[in-house]
Formats: structure tokens, sequence, C-alpha cells
């Protein structure tokens, strides 16, 4: 295997280092990368055909990567600019928008999502774009296509306060979606898009299809499972079965994804033999399997996993065409370049990098692990081939999903053997009640049939949550850790056909490179530190002191202490229940802390210092930026470190 044979592997490399280049302070702006692109990829074509033409040892290639890497930072450049454009939204007197969604119910309100048409400035309309999260409460619901007079401004997205918080404003942001707004009822529908119209085609297909799969299947546990598993809706997810498949370790089959693609492309190549059909025939039929793939994906929302399967499976399919399948990895490549290209911001979603790195390990681990065992039985042969397929799926996607979650479903073996053979038959009763729903007598009998196929299944995930020890949380693993466990991976995969002993010295390396990193995180960590969190209405502080962990809490909940401290005592080992950090508070109402250096005084929000502290920061996009040590220091609305 040469790393020549697959180019869109070689070119995808240099595109993701030109999109990490062009969000860095060193990039040029967009208008020189523009000017760079354009010479350099026509110098290129210029050596190319004029090389072709005579023999010389002389490669472009560099150029071509050059071209590659501006490409990338060009993308990103040109996505930061759309935001920049937009960024006035909010000194705006009123705006025209159009409704893109239908309605989401929220505990006091309905959730959508407008696109900003046009903006009031000084009495003068101007063209916009921006997308605004709204919250309302009109008794009409809001339909897509609508155009909605708002008079009242939107407001920016706030980032996370405190350290490790879940970053919502980014994660909307590469959405796309930098304002929100609560409506009420003070708005005013002026124009509606048809709905027969081109534009919600989809958008309508899809909530009539959810409409129709509610009132078909009669369990409404059921009916959320099946709207989560066939069209990616998993906003109405009942918590504890979204518990339960999450220590079962088959979330994933909720998220309509590359399992749910195959599926239906399985489902209609299937049907292929029997047809017996001619070859100008038989590529009509192909034709038709594109087409429906790529319908099923923009029909659940093109998420990462969709698109990387679905452009997959229809290049495989082009390749059955011309008897000539391509590569998994050129195609895995050019998938990605793909959305890359149409999104540069897909590269930090976790559904696009899981997806990847999932497909990685069953095309290149599964086979190792297959081979360890050639069961005679066919029942067991199966068994053990989803068994392998899984087991790669997991051991490349752990670290991952242990950096990002901090959790691993224990006997997720079980709940793979076991649901989704029970999710492959619900598919195939699924798919044709979302076409054939709508026939009297056939569709309640196919909702009926789904309804009771998912029930066991939800039986199936619930009673392995039940059993002890169903999945272990708070766990950690650092970006040296992830380099690690990936590296030795690819070491195991290339054992058999490469220098076993460059493998192993790499192997060695790999080792202690990852020692070396930890041994110097554990001398970084200090003997004293005090954090100080910021809530809606109070402060909590967390006091380190050599190893033991002491809490002060003002007036945190407790689902705000999971969603806004834990992230961060989790990154640090710290414990989930610390001891309680015993205060006094005076007559002119300080409070002092016992064995600590520290006093507050609640009303000024101020900390005093008793003795001077080592160093002290602030929490500001995603990472610690240093303060002058002083002897004092307000918290306000900023989260902090202080060092001792």
């Amino acid at each position: 295997m040469r790393f020549a044979d697959f180019p869109f592997l070689r070119y995808l490399p240099f595109i993701l280092l030109g999109i990490f280049w062009g969000q860095s302070r060193w990039s040029p702006d967009l208008l020189s990368l523009a000017t760079l692109l354009l010479p350099v990829w026509l110098a290129y074509s210029i050596l190319v055909s004029t090389l072709a033409k005579r023999k010389t040892t002389f490669q472009p290639s560099p150029l071509a990567y050059l071209a590659l890497i501006a490409f990338g930072a060009l993308l990103i450049q040109h996505k930061q600019n759309q935001i920049e454009l937009n960024s006035n939204l909010t000194e705006a007197d009123s705006y025209l928008a159009e409704v893109t969604m239908y309605d989401q119910q929220k505990p006091n309100s309905f959730e959508n999502l407008l696109e900003v048409k046009s903006v009031l400035f000084g009495g003068t309309w101007n063209d916009a774009q921006a997308k605004v999260l709204v919250y309302h409460q009109s008794e009409k619901p809001l339909q897509p296509g609508q155009i909605l007079l708002v008079r009242k401004m939107p407001e920016t997205i706030a980032g996370a306060v405190n350290p490790h918080e879940f970053n919502y404003k980014e994660y909307l942001s590469r959405q796309g979606i930098n304002y929100r707004q609560f409506l009420g009822k003070d708005f005013r529908v002026i124009d509606s898009i048809p709905k027969s119209g081109f534009d919600y085609f989809l958008v309508h297909l899809r909530h009539d299809i959810g409409e129709m799969l509610k009132s078909k299947i009669p369990d409404e546990n059921s009916a959320q499972i099946a709207l989560a598993l066939l069209l990616g809706q998993k906003k109405e997810l009942d918590p504890t079965i979204r518990e339960a498949y999450t220590q079962a370790g088959v979330m994933h089959i909720l998220a309509v994804s590359g399992l749910h693609v195959g599926i239906i492309y399985a489902l209609f190549i299937l049907i292929l033999k029997p047809l017996k059909l001619k070859k100008e025939k038989a590529r009509l039929y192909l034709l038709f399997v594109i087409l429906v793939i790529w319908l099923y994906a923009f029909l659940t929302g093109l998420s990462p996993s969709v698109v990387r399967a679905a452009t997959m499976f229809s290049l495989l399919t082009l390749g059955q065409m011309r008897e000539r399948p391509p590569s998994i990895y050129n195609v895995l490549a050019f998938s990605a370049i793909l959305m890359i290209t149409i999104n540069p911001d897909v590269i930090y979603e976790v559904g696009f990098q899981l997806s990847y790195l999932a497909v990685l390990g069953i095309v290149m681990i599964q086979p190792l692990i297959l081979n360890l065992w050639l069961p005679r039985h066919k029942i067991l042969e199966y068994i053990w081939q989803l068994t392998s397929v899984s087991l790669a799926a997991q051991l490349v996607t752990f670290p991952l999903s242990t950096f990002y979650f901090h959790v691993f479903p224990t006997y997720f073996l079980l709940g793979n053997l076991l649901i989704l053979p029970l999710a492959f038959v619900i598919m195939q009763v699924g798919v044709p009640l979302m076409i054939f729903g709508w026939i009297p007598v056939l569709g309640d009998v196919l909702g009926w049939i789904l309804s009771w196929l998912i029930w066991v299944q939800n039986w199936i995930a619930d009673s392995i949550r039940l059993i002890p020890g169903g999945k272990l949380d708070r766990l950690t693993m650092d970006f040296s850790g992830m380099i690690f466990v990936w590296g030795i991976l690819l070491i195991l995969t290339f054992w058999e056909f490469g220098s076993k002993r460059k493998l192993t010295w790499l192997a060695l390396s790999l080792v202690f490179l990852w020692v070396g990193v930890r041994l110097y995180s554990e001398m970084k960590i200090p003997s004293q530190e005090l954090i100080v969190y910021q809530g809606k209405k109070s402060q909590l502080f967390d006091f380190s002191h050599f190893g033991k962990l002491y809490s002060w809490n003002q007036g945190f909940e407790e689902g705000e202490i999971s969603y806004s401290v834990d992230p961060n005592r989790v990154r640090k080992h710290w414990s989930q229940i610390p001891k309680s950090l015993v205060s006094f508070q005076d007559d002119s109402g300080i409070i002092e802390f016992k064995g600590a250096e520290f006093i507050f005084h609640p009303k000024e929000k101020q900390l005093h210092f008793l003795s001077s502290p080592k160093s002290i920061h602030y929490w500001s996009d995603g990472k610690w930026f240093d303060l002058p040590a002083t002897d004092s220091l307000a918290v306000d609305s900023l989260a902090y470190r202080i060092l001792f």
C-alpha cells in the first residue's frame, strides 16, 4: 500500500493545515489569500503542462500543496468574513426574517430559527444575512417560509464563562447562528412563501413524515425512537431512554448515520440481483439508488456522518457501474474534502470526528480482529463479525469520546450484539412505513409492527442500563493520551507487513513521549489553587490544598454545578463531592475561610489575599489569561484561577 496511490488522502492534510493557518494570527486577510492562490495555481498548471512534454525529474507538487494550504485558509477566512459582515445586527432598529423550520416545543415557549433578510438602520432598509434563534409564545405556530417583522433587536449569544464549560456560543456559531432573542408575541407575520414552493419541500416533507409516524405508532416512546432512528429528530427523546441507549453503547443508532444509509443502500442493492436487469437498465437502477441515498441524506438534515456515508456509497455505486470500485481511503478523504469545502468549521464537530474515526477503525483494524478467530458455524461467524466491527470502532473512537464525554459504556459489546440486528429489522419496516404510511390499513399494520419492534429494543436497552456497573464515568484523556493510543493502534495495524524494528522504535518513542508529557503535567500541578466560578446570581469557590478539594457554595443549584463546575473538576481529577470549605462571617460581613490564604467581601464581591499569590488568571475564549498578581481581586463576571 503506497501513500501515492491515494491522491485525495494526500490533499486532505494540506487543506486542514490551511484551515488552522487561516484561524491563526499569522494568516493574511481574505484578499491576500485569494491573490496568493491564483498565481500559485496558474504556475502549477503551466508547469504540469510544460513538464508533461519533457523528460525531467523536477516535481511541481510543492506548488500544488501550497495552493491547497492557501485554499484551506481561504475557506475559513471567507466564513469568518461573513460573520463579521453581520456583527452589527444588534444596532438595527428592526429586521425582516424568514422562518426556516417548524416550531420546537419548549417548557414555556416555542423555539424556531429565523434567517434575516433585511435590517432597518436610521430609516433605511439594507440587505443582510444572519441567523437568529428565537423563542415565541404566539398561539399560532410559525410555518417555514413565513416572513416576520421584528421590531426588537436580538442579542449576541454569550460564551462560556467557566473553565471547560460547554461553549454554547461556539456550538451555534459553527452552525452560522450568532444571535438569539425572546420574542414573546411581539412580532408580525407579513408574508409567506407558498407551501408548495420548492425552497421548503424537504422541510415540509420531513415534518409530514414525522407527524404520520406519530399517528401510526401507538406507543409514545416507540414513536420518539422512530423519529430519531428514521429522521434524526432527537429533541423529543425522553432523558431516561437517552440514558439507557448511552449506557448500552448504542446511542449512535439514534443519530442518523452511515449505519442507516448503509441499511437503505443494502436494501436496494439486494433487490437488484433478483431483478436480473440488463447492463443499461442496471446502471439506471444504480443511479436511482444514488438519488434515493441523497434524498434520504437531505431529508434527515445532512449530518456529517450521513454526508460521509452518502458520498461513500455513491462513489462505490459509480465504481460498480464502471466495474472499477474506488479505494475506500480515497472515498473517505474525498467526502471529507467535500464537507470541509462547504463548511470548514465541520472539522470541529464531534459527529464529524467520530464518524470518520469509526470508519477508519473498521477498515483498518476490523480485519485484524476478525482473523484472530475463524468460527466454523455460520451463526458464530455472524456474531464474531459483528463483534469485530464493534470492537474496531470502539477501539479507535474511545480516546475521542473519553476526551469529550468522560464516559465509557461497559456493556457496549452486549448492546451492539443485541440491538444492532434489531435496528436493521426496524429500518426494514420503518422505510416502507415512511413511503407507504399514508395507505389505510397498510400504514396502521406497519406502524403497529414498528411500535412493537422498537418496544423490544427499548426494553433491551433499559435492561442493560439496570445491570450494575453499566458505565465508567469521570474518565479523562488529554491530547497526548489520544495520540499515544492511536499511534499504538497504527503500529499494531502495520505490524504484519511493516519493518518490525522501526515499528518497535516508534512504539518506544511514543511511550517515552507520553510518559514525559504526563510527568511534566504532574510537576505543573500547584500545591494550592483557588478557582472562582461565576453563576447566574452567585459564586462558587473550589480550593485545592495539597491534593484535597474543598468547596464553598454561595448559591449554585445542583444543575448549575453539573453544567458549570463539574467539567473543570473532571479535567483536574477532582472529587465530584468535595469537602466543605469551613467559613466564618464576622460582624462586618467579611467571610474568612479556615486554612485558606484569602477572605471574601460578599457585598463588594472582592477577594483579599492574606499572602501574595504566585499568579492570577481569568478564563476567556477557552483558555486562561494572565492578570497582574495583586493583594485583592474583584470577582464580578469572570471565572478566576489563583495559584498560591
